[in-house]
C-alpha cells in the first residue's frame, strides 16, 4: 500500500473529475417549502453565525434541514453533516456552527422518519436517502456563496458519526460531486454488522428498531426481514442482500475521494473491522486515506470529540479549501488510554502513529496455545449466556477495560479455554488475531463467540480489551478440517508475565445461539497469531516530561516572571466578605484565539445575589457563551477574575462542585428510563448518593410518571427538562442555563419558565442566556445586556424596562377613538393606540415630556387614573444594544 503522502501527490495531479447527477434526482428536484426562518446561532468564539431552517420536499416527503454560514460574503466550499440514529439535524448543529465559522458553507438535515421529517425509516436506502443528499447538493450548487467546480457541482465534503457516516460514503459512491469524507464509528456492511458470519447479533438490532420508534417506523420490506430473522434466529440470503445493497460496500469501486475513517476501540455494533474493510476498498480506488482509531465508540462513548472534530477540520482544509499547510495528521493514529487524571479525573490518553496504515495483520508473532482438545456443551435455549459487551450498559464497561478493569462472564462447562505460557516480555498487539482450530457438534451448525482475555500472573484477574467478542458459524461441512477464525480487532498491551487466553464460548448475550442442546469439541490446530504493527511510534507519556523537565521549567518560569515583572500568583485566597454572593465578576477580558487585539469579553463587571434569576442578554457576538465558559472553569480569562461564593474559580477549583449547568442537549440512553439516567450520571460523578437529592431535583423539574418511561419516548420539552434535572442534581446553588427552551414549543417553553422560578425560589440562584427575550422578561428578576463584549447595562428587569419613550396612560373609562386620534394628533406626540381592554393608551413620546403629555390630557377632559413608563423589554434591549437610537 503506497504512503498518504505519495497518494495524495498522486491525487494532486490528476485532472478535474468528471462530475454528474442522478437523472432521477434531477427530475426529482426538490422544492424548498416556504421563505424558510433565519436564526443566529449563540456562540462568542468567532464571527456570528446565521441558521436558515427550510423543509425539502423529496418525493412527496419533507426533509427538514439547517444551514450555517458566518462571516464575509465570498465563495467557499460546503460540508454536510449527517446524524446518527435516532437522532435529529439537532444533535450536530455544534459542530455545523463550528466549521461555520472556520469558513464553510453548512448543511444539515435530518434523515426520512427522525426529527421533523416525515417518510419511513430506509436505513439509508440509495433510492431514498442516498438521492436526498444529492438534492441537497443540488440546492447547494445553486446558493451564491458556495464555491463551484463546475455549474451545478458545488464543493462538497460530507462528515457524520454512525448512520450518518455511512450516508456520506453512500453519497460518495452515488454522487460524483462529492470532493472528500470523513465518516465515524460506521459500517462498511450493515448485513456483516448485524450479521457477522451468519450469526444474528440480536441485541444491537432491537435497540436499532426501537430506537428508530418500532417496526412500524421503518420501510415495510425492513421490518418483515427484522421480524423474520428475530424470530428464527438466523438470517437468510434475502436478509443479508437486503443490508447489503444499503451499505457502502455496494458502491466500493465508486468511492474515489480524500477519506478520514474515524473507528472506535469500544465498538460492538461497528468494530475495526468495518473501518478497515472500508479503508482497503478507497485506498486501493487511489484516494488518499487516512485511519484514526479514537477511545470510545458505540460501547464506549466519545473521549475525543474535540480533537476527532479537529482533525476533520484539517481534513477538509485540505481537500476543499486546497489548503496544501493544513495538517491531515499520520496515516494511521490510535489513540492509548491508561490511568486517571487525579486533577480532574479525566481518563489518561496518548496516541500512537504511523506513516501508513498497517491493517489488521501486520508484524505478527505466534504464541502456543498447547493441543489439548475440550468438550463443552451448549445448553437448551441458549440459557444462561455469557456476557462480554452489553450495549447501552456496557458502555461503562469498555471504558473500564481501557482502564485496566475487567468484568465478564463464562459459564462453567459452556465454554472451551486455551492460555498461553506467562509471556516473557511486553507484547503490544494492533489488529485482530487469528487463530486455526478443529471444531465439532454432535448436530448442526456450531456457533461459537471467541474472545481473548489479559490473564494476570496469579490467574485471578482477567481483562477482556474493550468487552469484544467475535462470533462464528462452523457449518458441518467446516467442521473437522482446521478453521481459521478472527477474532476481534484490539489495540492492547499484554505486560511481561501475564497470559493470554483464548476462550470459545456458546453464548453471548448479545447474540442469537441455537436453542437445541448440544456439545461442542475443540482442539487448537495452531498458535495464536497476534499482529504487532511495529511501525506504530507511541507519544510519551506526560510524567517522563515532568520527571526530567519541571528543573529547567522552573528556571524558564524565574526568568520570565523576572523580565516582564508581571505577577502571577496561585489561587487568590477566598474573599469572606463575599462568602454568601453566588456570583461577582470583576475586569474580566478574553481575547479572541491568535488575535492581540480583539476581544470577546473586555473589562466585565456584574454582581449576581441569591434568589435572584439573572437574564444574560445580547446579540450574536456579544460574549455571552465565552462568559459562560469562564464562569464554568472551561477557559481561563486574559484578565479580571470570577468569584463564586467569595473562591476564584479557576478549571477544576473545588466550588465548581457548587455550579450546575446546562449547557447543550445531554445525552441520554434512549432504552433506558428518565430515572435510571440520571442516576447512572449521578454514580459517574462519583459522590454518596444521598448527596444527589435527586427527589428535590425531580421535583423540581415535575416530570411526574414521565421518569419511569424510556426516554426514547419522551418529547422534547420532556428531554430538556431532564437534561435540567440532571443539572439540578445535587441542588447546585449556582445554575447556569444556556438556551434552556431551544426546540420547546410555547407549553413547554412555559413549563421551563416556571422550572427556573420554582429553582431559585428556594434561596439558590439561577443565569440563564437566552434569545426568546419575552421569556426573559417574565421569568427573570435580573438581567446583565452585553454587547460586543462589554456590559451594556446591569439591574432589575423592572428598571431596565422602565425607561424609555413609551407611556401607559390608564383612564377611569374607554377613550373614544375620534379623542384618540386628537391625542395622537397633537405636537410632539408620535402616536397613541388604545389598548386591549379599551381603558388606556399606549403613547409614544416624539419631542414633548410626560409633565406635558399630562397637561394636554387634562386640557382635552381625558379622565385620567395613571400615567408611567411602559417598555417591553425586547424594545428596551434594542434601544440599549444601538447606543439609544432605537
Amino acid at each position: 500500500m503506497e504512503t498518504p503522502e505519495a497518494s495524495r501527490s498522486r491525487w494532486r495531479r490528476l485532472p478535474h473529475r468528471r462530475r454528474g447527477r442522478w437523472a432521477a434526482g434531477l427530475a426529482a428536484l426538490a422544492v424548498l417549502a416556504g421563505a424558510g426562518t433565519w436564526n443566529a446561532a449563540a456562540d462568542d468564539s468567532g464571527p456570528a453565525v446565521h441558521r436558515q431552517d427550510r423543509m425539502m420536499k423529496a418525493d412527496g416527503v419533507s426533509i427538514d434541514t439547517s444551514y450555517f454560514t458566518a462571516g464575509g460574503s465570498g465563495r467557499r466550499p460546503a460540508v454536510l453533516i449527517g446524524h446518527g440514529f435516532g437522532g435529529s439535524k439537532d444533535d450536530v448543529r455544534a459542530q455545523a456552527e463550528q466549521l461555520a465559522r472556520s469558513g464553510y458553507a453548512v448543511l444539515t438535515w435530518s434523515a426520512r422518519g427522525f426529527g421533523k421529517s416525515g417518510g419511513d425509516i430506509g436505513l439509508n436506502d440509495p433510492d431514498h436517502e442516498a438521492k436526498d443528499v444529492s438534492r441537497l447538493i443540488d440546492w447547494l450548487a445553486d446558493r451564491s456563496e458556495v464555491e463551484l467546480d463546475a455549474k451545478g457541482d458545488p464543493r462538497v465534503g460530507i462528515t457524520g458519526a454512525s448512520y450518518g457516516g455511512a450516508v456520506s460514503l453512500l453519497a460518495a459512491g452515488y454522487d460524483k460531486r462529492v470532493d472528500a469524507v470523513a465518516p465515524q464509528i460506521t459500517y462498511w456492511n450493515l448485513a456483516d454488522a448485524l450479521f457477522p458470519d451468519g450469526v444474528f447479533k440480536k441485541l444491537w438490532a432491537g435497540i436499532f428498531v426501537t430506537t428508530g420508534g418500532g417496526c412500524q417506523k421503518f420501510e415495510k420490506r425492513l421490518c418483515e426481514m427484522y421480524e423474520r430473522v428475530a424470530v428464527s434466529g438466523k438470517p437468510d440470503a434475502a436478509a443479508r442482500a437486503l443490508l447489503t445493497e444499503r451499505s457502502p460496500s455496494a458502491v466500493a469501486d465508486r468511492i474515489e475521494v480524500p477519506a478520514l475513517i474515524v473507528q472506535g476501540q469500544s465498538d460492538s455494533l461497528f468494530p475495526l473491522g468495518q473501518a478497515d474493510a472500508m479503508a482497503r476498498a478507497i485506498s486501493g480506488n487511489g484516494a488518499p486515506v487516512a485511519v484514526d482509531w479514537i477511545a470510545g465508540g458505540h460501547d464506549g462513548g466519545n473521549l475525543e470529540t474535540d480533537r476527532v472534530q479537529r482533525r476533520i477540520g484539517d481534513w477538509f482544509d485540505r481537500y476543499l479549501k486546497d489548503d496544501k499547510g493544513a495538517d491531515t495528521g499520520p496515516g494511521f493514529r490510535v489513540t492509548r488510554t491508561g490511568g486517571i487524571d487525579s486533577t480532574d479525573g479525566a481518563t489518561l490518553v496518548r496516541g500512537a502513529s504511523s506513516d501508513t496504515y498497517p491493517g489488521l495483520d501486520n508484524g505478527t508473532r505466534n504464541v502456543d496455545l498447547g493441543r489439548r482438545t475440550q468438550t463443552f456443551r451448549n445448553p437448551a435455549g441458549a440459557n444462561p449466556p455469557a456476557i462480554s459487551a452489553v450495549p447501552g450498559v456496557g458502555g461503562g464497561l469498555a471504558q473500564l477495560s481501557s482502564l485496566g478493569v475487567g468484568f465478564s462472564i463464562d459459564f462453567p462447562g459452556q465454554y472451551a479455554r486455551f492460555d498461553s505460557a506467562p509471556l516473557d516480555s511486553t507484547l503490544s498487539v494492533t489488529g485482530s488475531p487469528t487463530v486455526r482450530v478443529d471444531v465439532e457438534a454432535r448436530q448442526g451448525d456450531a456457533v461459537l463467540f471467541g474472545k481473548v482475555y489479559d490473564v494476570s500472573p496469579d490467574g485471578k484477574q482477567q481483562l477482556l480489551p474493550s468487552q469484544l467478542v467475535a462470533p462464528f458459524r462452523i457449518t458441518p461441512d467446516q467442521q473437522g478440517k482446521g478453521i481459521r477464525l478472527t477474532l476481534p480487532a484490539i489495540d492492547h498491551r499484554f505486560d511481561a508475565g501475564h497470559r493470554l487466553r483464548l476462550v470459545l464460548s456458546a453464548t453471548d448475550l448479545g447474540y442469537a445461539s441455537p436453542a437445541e442442546p448440544t456439545t461442542y469439541t475443540v482442539t487448537p490446530a495452531g498458535p495464536l497469531t497476534v499482529p504487532t504493527a511495529p511501525g506504530l511510534k507511541t507519544a510519551p507519556a506526560t510524567l517522563p516530561w515532568w520527571t526530567w523537565g519541571l528543573p529547567a521549567a522552573a528556571v524558564v518560569i524565574a526568568a520570565l516572571l523576572l523580565l516582564t515583572a508581571r505577577r502571577r500568583t496561585a489561587t487568590p485566597a477566598p474573599d469572606p466578605a463575599l462568602a454568601d454572593v453566588p456570583l461577582q465578576i470583576t475586569g474580566l477580558s478574553k481575547k479572541y484565539a491568535k488575535s492581540s487585539d480583539r476581544y470577546a469579553v473586555k473589562e466585565l463587571s456584574f454582581r449576581v445575589e441569591k434568589g435572584q434569576v439573572l437574564g444574560l442578554l445580547g446579540p450574536n457576538g456579544a460574549g455571552k457563551t465565552t462568559t459562560l465558559r469562564m464562569l464554568m472553569g472551561l477557559i481561563t480569562p486574559d484578565d479580571g477574575e470570577i468569584r463564586v461564593f467569595g473562591q476564584a474559580v479557576r478549571p477544576g477549583a473545588p466550588v465548581l462542585s457548587r455550579v450546575g449547568s446546562f449547557v447543550e442537549g445531554a445525552g441520554f440512553l434512549p432504552h433506558l428510563s428518565g430515572r435510571a439516567n440520571l442516576e447512572l450520571y449521578w454514580q459517574a460523578t462519583g459522590r454518596p448518593a444521598e448527596d444527589a437529592h435527586l427527589a428535590e431535583a425531580l421535583e423540581i423539574a415535575g416530570l411526574g410518571d414521565a421518569l419511569a418511561r424510556a426516554v426514547r419516548t419522551y418529547s422534547q420539552g420532556m428531554r430538556q427538562r431532564l437534561a435540567i434535572a440532571q443539572a439540578m442534581l445535587g441542588l447546585p446553588d449556582l445554575l447556569i442555563l444556556d438556551e434552556p427552551t431551544n426546540g420547546l414549543d410555547p407549553p413547554q417553553i412555559r413549563e421551563m419558565r416556571d422550572v427556573m422560578i420554582r429553582y431559585a425560589a428556594g434561596g439558590r440562584t439561577v443565569i440563564v442566556s437566552s434569545h426568546l427575550l419575552s421569556e426573559v422578561e417574565q421569568s427573570c428578576t435580573h438581567l446583565v445586556v452585553m454587547d460586543r463584549g462589554r456590559l451594556v447595562q446591569a439591574g432589575p428587569v423592572a428598571e431596565i424596562t422602565g425607561s424609555g419613550d413609551m407611556l401607559l396612560v390608564t383612564t377611569a373609562q374607554e377613550v373614544a377613538e375620534p379623542l384618540v386620534e386628537k391625542i395622537a394628533a397633537l405636537a410632539g406626540i408620535g402616536s397613541a393606540v388604545r389598548t386591549d381592554d379599551g381603558l388606556g393608551l399606549l403613547v409614544r413620546l416624539d419631542g414633548t415630556t410626560s409633565s406635558g403629555l399630562i397637561a394636554e390630557l387634562v386640557r382635552l377632559d381625558v379622565p385620567l387614573t395613571g400615567v408611567g413608563p411602559h417598555r417591553r423589554l425586547e424594545d428596551a434591549f434594542l434601544t440599549l444594544i444601538s447606543g439609544g437610537s432605537a
